[in-house]
């Protein structure tokens, strides 16, 4: 079979799955939804409760899950890519926490200027993801010609452990309620109400997807290793400043949505490797669009299980992730 063929079936089977995730989901809760009473356009919409739980409670929801799981897988698998290393996730380099930062001074600070409609926490995440990039990708440039993806391992490993000890001042000085809510926000939280956080994350997701479908090629060489990759005619510093940059972008804007929801940046893309092989130009758009599926099934999980208690769905996606993370060690030895 060509690659062409695999290709479209596999964009094909993993985009049904991620449209039946999608289209399912906002008819699934504690209250039942009539479909056909959603689109009755004879009924008035401030008359329509089925339209007004659809519309405003449940699909920007859904499509909330879908975008940051979407984002987180297809970064996990360009940051594995980039790095050579099967447990890096969009965590492993200080993204996450450099966001999670953000948001907490947000919250603890009381800090109530937002942009573009957006409240204060996820305009301070997305300027906290972008605060531990430009560090990040300035030590790693510090010492060495080009870029160094052990320097850049070892950067964002530090970087993550100092976010997490600033993360756990402020928290120490933090009021209990906020605390609490610092501490549900960590946990992940896609009880988004409105369009809005979408829209507003919508160009920088579509700049780091657009830049993800150009790396597809050159994950596959860098795979070789750097040498190889360069013999062979890549432009081996270029290729990893794109997926460093792009990766990073994805994460800050799935933590701005959604706040900082483990394990998916690392469970999806090992599972699709498990179906489709190794091969890049089929892992990064089906992992995308199997991550937008797995998140929405989560969250669905998250506020049906225990009705009418929601759970945050970062609980959901450790519970599944972290028995799946042992068997992904115990499977390597």
């Amino acid at each position: 079979m060509t690659l062409r063929a695999r290709f479209a079936r596999t964009v094909a089977g993993f985009g049904v799955l991620a449209a039946a995730a999608v289209l399912t989901a906002p008819l699934v809760g504690p209250t039942a939804v009539d479909f056909r009473r959603v689109f009755d356009m004879s009924i008035p919409f401030a008359d329509n409760p089925d339209a007004q739980i659809f519309f405003i409670a449940r699909l920007p929801r859904t499509l909330a899950g879908a975008s940051v799981g979407a984002l987180f897988a297809a970064a996990g698998v360009v940051f594995q890519g980039l790095l050579r290393n099967p447990l890096a996730t969009p965590f492993t380099l200080g993204v996450s926490t450099g966001a999670a930062l953000g948001a907490i001074l947000a919250i603890t600070f009381n800090w109530s200027a937002g942009i573009a409609g957006l409240s204060a926490v996820p305009v301070a995440a997305f300027a906290g993801s972008l605060m531990a990039v430009a560090i990040v990708y300035a030590l790693a440039q510090a010492r060495h010609r080009g870029l160094s993806t052990t320097v850049l391992l070892l950067a964002g490993v530090t970087m993550n452990a100092f976010f997490s000890a600033m993360i756990l001042f402020v928290q120490y000085f933090a009021s209990f309620a906020d605390t609490y809510r610092t501490l549900r926000w960590l946990m992940g939280d896609l009880d988004v109400s409105s369009y809005q956080p979408l829209i507003a994350a919508a160009p920088t997701a579509a700049l780091a997807l657009g830049a993800f479908a150009w790396l597809a090629r050159p994950l596959n060489l860098l795979s070789l290793g750097p040498d190889s990759a360069e013999s062979r005619g890549l432009d081996v510093t270029r290729a990893q400043r794109t997926a460093f940059f792009s990766a990073s972008l994805a994460t800050g804007a799935a933590v701005s949505i959604g706040g900082p929801i483990g394990f998916i940046g690392i469970i999806v893309p090992h599972l699709v490797r498990l179906l489709v092989g190794p091969d890049h130009r089929l892992v990064l758009p089906a992992s995308a669009l199997f991550g937008a599926a797995f998140l929405v099934g989560c969250d669905v999980i998250a506020r049906t299980i225990l009705a009418p208690v929601e759970l945050p769905v970062g609980i959901i996606t450790a519970l599944i992730g972290g028995p799946f993370f042992l068997w992904l060690l115990i499977s390597k030895r």
